[in-house]
């Protein structure tokens, strides 16, 4: 794959006639594995039908519970806070080799997927809040680095060609205590597998302030940027950190603060779009068009070059109104990409 790798954050709007309690229900009980994963499938074709590069499977579970609901249950636990390999197991990867083997069939061959993991600073402070364990820190990211590896190793009919670690609390959070070492050592050991794999390994992070503790990674080579929203962000990179340290960007190119885009849209209509649903299109049609992904993606290259590796909406879609317009948005992504690259 040369040029610009679209890839988006995960999750998703599920569909109307889909509730998030039937789905958090469907999750932890696994009595209806056959509509779950339908439902799984179903958002996921519409992501590679809409022209995304590498997926990520649309996430459905609270980023935290997915990961510590396995890690603190004693009968998958090898240690505390240490997960037994075999019971480190994504359930929507096994879900989406429906999805993966059809594509196989159709295009001759293997779909390339991203996977999008709970950083291990994230799961500890769930757990632990503001104190400072660093033991506990560094079984946390053995976790993690064993829901990838195997992860990998289980994967049939597509490649695991990215992996996202998100921490969205790194430059946020005031409870984060842990020195940047400790926070280097951490994300290394999350990321080793994938990195050793041969896997593009990203960091998902809300805030760029701390971005250079990513480039000192050493198996994190992307750096995670949500610069539709906030372009400024793109000031607080040193593309020559960048440079030093062989590390690459994922640009946002396109806003996914729901609230804030609507918040503009009553504005102008002195109304509740929410309950003018045919309102909400002008987000995909007038404010988030192709050609504004394509001069966002302009503005960035111009600042950082190649060094821009992959680029896609700021951050998931899971609040956005409907499944349609949420396709509509990847779907103009896709085609400012394109626009772009001639």
């Amino acid at each position: 794959m040369t040029g610009i790798i679209f890839d988006d954050i995960g999750s998703y709007p599920l569909p109307d006639s889909v509730s998030k309690e039937w789905v958090n229900n469907a999750f932890s009980k696994r009595t209806e594995d056959e509509t779950l994963f339908s439902v799984i499938n179903t958002a996921f074709q519409q992501k590679i039908d809409a022209g995304v590069h590498v997926p990520t499977y649309p996430q459905y579970q609270d980023m935290n519970k997915q990961f510590l609901s396995v890690i603190n249950n004693p009968d998958c636990a090898e240690e505390p806070f240490k997960v037994r390999e075999d019971c480190a197991k994504i359930l929507e990867l096994q879900a989406i080799e429906e999805v993966a083997s059809k594509y196989r069939e159709e295009h001759g061959e293997k779909l390339d997927v991203r996977v999008c993991v709970t950083g291990p600073l994230e799961l500890y402070l769930k757990e632990f809040g503001g104190t400072e364990y660093t033991d506990i820190l560094n079984l946390l990211a053995e976790s993690v680095n064993r829901f990838v590896k195997n992860s990998i190793k289980s994967a049939k009919n597509f490649n695991i060609r990215t992996v996202s670690i998100d921490e969205p609390s790194i430059g946020i959070n005031p409870q984060v205590m842990f020195n940047d070492p400790d926070l280097v050592t951490a994300l290394t050991t999350a990321s080793g597998s994938a990195s050793k794999h041969g896997a593009d390994v990203e960091i998902h992070l809300h805030s760029p302030l701390h971005y250079q503790l990513a480039c000192d990674t050493p198996t994190i080579d992307v750096v995670g940027v949500e610069s539709a929203a906030n372009p400024s962000y793109l000031d607080l990179i040193d593309r020559k950190v960048l440079e030093d340290t062989d590390s690459f960007l994922r640009v946002g190119v396109a806003r996914t603060d729901i609230f804030n885009l609507t918040a503009m849209l009553n504005e102008k209509y002195d109304t509740n779009v929410w309950k003018e649903p045919a309102r909400l299109q002008e987000i995909v049609t007038d404010m988030e068009t192709p050609d504004v992904v394509t001069k966002r993606l302009g503005k960035a290259h111009s600042m950082f070059g190649e060094r821009i590796k992959y680029a896609g909406p700021d951050c998931g879609l899971g609040a956005w109104p409907t499944q349609e317009i949420a396709a509509k948005l990847l779907n103009n992504v896709a085609r400012g990409i394109t626009e772009f690259e001639k």
